[in-house]
Order: structure tokens, then C-alpha cells, then sequence
């Protein structure tokens, strides 16, 4: 069974960083895709970035191009997303999720097959 655990999520003020990670355990194919998307109540979970395990092909959202970076460990089968220069409008809650299926548009949340349960970042001063 794979599960997906997130950590890495809490409160930072307006401009801050926080790194969130993404544990995979359990069996999974080598090709395979991880994504990072966000909720707050009343909206649609949105996708903010995802990863391609195999090649490191990244897709990011246009809201948090230049702020966000998605990077992996293999061996360890944990996905990072550093997040700098955080402003109200991330705060979310912030789950991951793991697709089999890498072909075009893959970064989507109808895509992904497996989901944490996520982890609240909250950005106040």
C-alpha cells in the first residue's frame, strides 16, 4: 500500500520560507510523479507543483514561479518543496500526491492516484 506523509508545515510571517517534504512508502513504480497542491476552505484544491521521480522534470503554477522550488532524493523517495518569499495568499493547507501517469498534463488533481493528508501552512504576522 503506498502512503504519502507530509511535514514540514506551520506558521512563518509575511516573507518567510518553509521547506515541506513528502515521504512515499510502500511499492511504486520508478515512474512515477509527485505533486504539491493547495486547499482553503471554499476553494478547489489547486495544483502548485509537480516532479517527474524519474527524469526531475518540474511544472510549477504561475503563482509561485520564482518563489517555489520542487526537488527529490530518490534513494529516499521523498519529495521537497522549498517555498521562500511567502505571502498571505499561501496559506493553505498543502497536500501531496503521487500519479502513475507522467504523460502531458499530468500535473493535475483528477491525475493523482495517491494523497497525503496534508500539512497547514499558515503565513501571519
Amino acid at each position: 500500500q503506498v502512503q504519502l506523509v507530509e511535514s514540514g508545515g506551520g506558521l512563518v510571517q509575511p516573507g518567510g520560507s518553509l521547506r515541506l517534504s513528502c515521504a512515499v512508502t510502500g511499492f511504486i513504480s520508478d515512474y512515477y510523479a509527485i505533486g504539491w497542491f493547495r486547499q482553503v476552505p471554499g476553494k478547489e484544491r489547486e495544483g502548485v507543483s509537480c516532479i517527474k521521480m524519474r527524469d526531475g522534470s518540474t511544472y510549477y503554477t504561475d503563482s509561485v514561479k520564482g518563489r517555489f522550488t520542487i526537488s527529490r532524493d530518490n534513494a529516499k523517495k521523498t519529495v521537497y518543496l522549498q517555498m521562500n518569499s511567502l505571502a498571505s495568499e499561501d496559506t493553505a493547507v498543502y497536500y501531496c500526491a503521487a500519479t502513475l501517469s507522467t504523460s502531458v498534463g499530468y500535473c493535475q488533481r483528477v491525475r493523482m492516484k495517491y494523497w497525503g493528508r496534508g500539512a497547514l501552512v499558515t503565513v501571519s504576522s
